[in-house]
């Protein structure tokens, strides 16, 4: 079996503020999660969970603010043109973002932007690889080893590794639709805070997602305490670089 990513979580403390601003910021829908403790964002015209193409994005709402360190996941948004990517980073801005350095210089091509709880997000120059992914052109994960992610990931997902060399790795669907899954080579972004976005993974219809955690310890990932306690149907876990994830449990 193989685990297949569903939605990137992320953590805030005004999940509704902030699933609003993506749901604007996307041209998607904002849902209201179970109990008012989270917010769900994904296409409009009604939730369809898990989505059969796109990543949704699940806003948690948890008491702390983000830390002062750049996260090591963020978003690539995908443009069409110049004009395209001047109107949605003026548009961004005038939703609540705000510019963001993260070291990346005066001279690159993408402009990077932070929501409005901090959590950074690029959105690019047009590029012909991403002119099919929809708003989000890749979920991006800051790495060491972008050969020990791809041997990882690959055996954890069943998404296709489509490229993998000292400093990306790079995975889609089998079906070759939606965003992609990049790890990229950024020497020094050890995992210092918890994260505030992570994957969440669905196992196959039919399979256990205890026996799929297993399979997952068995290839690297640790266990991980946030908190959660012992009755959640997840199990939240970390891969060989202390990158969390979840494994969920069927609907």
């Amino acid at each position: 079996m193989a685990l297949r990513p569903v939605q990137v979580n992320v953590k805030a403390v005004d999940h509704a503020a902030v699933g609003r601003f993506w749901a604007q910021a996307l041209g998607w829908s904002a849902y209201a999660g179970p109990a008012g403790r989270t917010t769900y964002v994904g296409p409009g015209g009604g939730l369809v969970w898990p989505h059969p193409v796109v990543l949704g994005i699940d806003v948690v709402g948890v008491p702390e603010g983000k830390p002062a360190v750049k996260n090591r996941m963020h978003l690539d948004l995908a443009t069409t043109s110049a004009a395209h990517q001047a109107e949605w980073v003026a548009r961004l801005l005038d939703l609540g973002a705000r510019h963001a350095d993260v070291g990346q210089g005066d001279d690159v091509p993408w402009v990077v932007l932070a929501d409005p709880e901090g959590n950074e997000f690029c959105v690019l120059e047009p590029r012909e690889v991403y002119r099919d992914t929809g708003p989000v052109a890749a979920v991006a994960v800051d790495c060491a080893d972008p050969r020990a992610m791809a041997r990882f990931w690959g055996a954890a997902l069943d998404w296709t590794l489509r490229e993998v060399t000292d400093d990306i790795a790079v995975f889609r669907s089998p079906g070759g639709v939606g965003p992609y899954l990049e790890f990229i080579r950024r020497p020094g972004d050890a995992r210092t805070v918890p994260d505030r976005l992570h994957l969440d993974l669905l196992p196959a219809p039919g399979a256990d997602p205890a026996a799929e955690a297993a399979r997952l310890r068995g290839l690297g990932a640790a266990d991980l305490d946030i908190g959660q306690g012992g009755d959640v149907p997840w199990t939240c876990l970390t891969d060989p670089e202390g990158h969390e994830l979840c494994v969920l449990a069927p609907s």
